[in-house]
């Protein structure tokens, strides 16, 4: 059974591409969508450049981004958090 190795403090997922964030070169990152409404996350090689994918986060759930160290994530709105973190076991 796979445990959650967590790795820095949760922070607020920034909602633009320009402060976009790497969770400190992150490989795996858990995402919590606190809101009531889906959120659109979003993987960019770079702030300022190409987009990797897009997914919708449903209200009041969990996930776990597997990316690209470099790669930077934002959201598309408020309320979304992340956490750099790997797993064991």
């Amino acid at each position: 059974m796979a445990r959650t190795l967590l790795k820095s403090d949760e922070v607020a997922v920034p909602v633009s591409a320009g402060a976009g964030v790497s969770f400190t070169e992150a490989t795996v990152v858990r995402l919590v969508n606190t809101n009531a409404a889906a959120r659109v996350i979003t993987v960019k090689e770079s702030r300022t450049g190409t987009g990797v994918g897009t997914f919708t986060m449903l209200p009041s759930t969990t996930e776990f981004l597997e990316k690209v160290a470099s790669h930077i994530v934002f959201a598309s709105g408020a309320d979304v958090k992340g956490a750099k973190v790997g797993f064991t076991g």
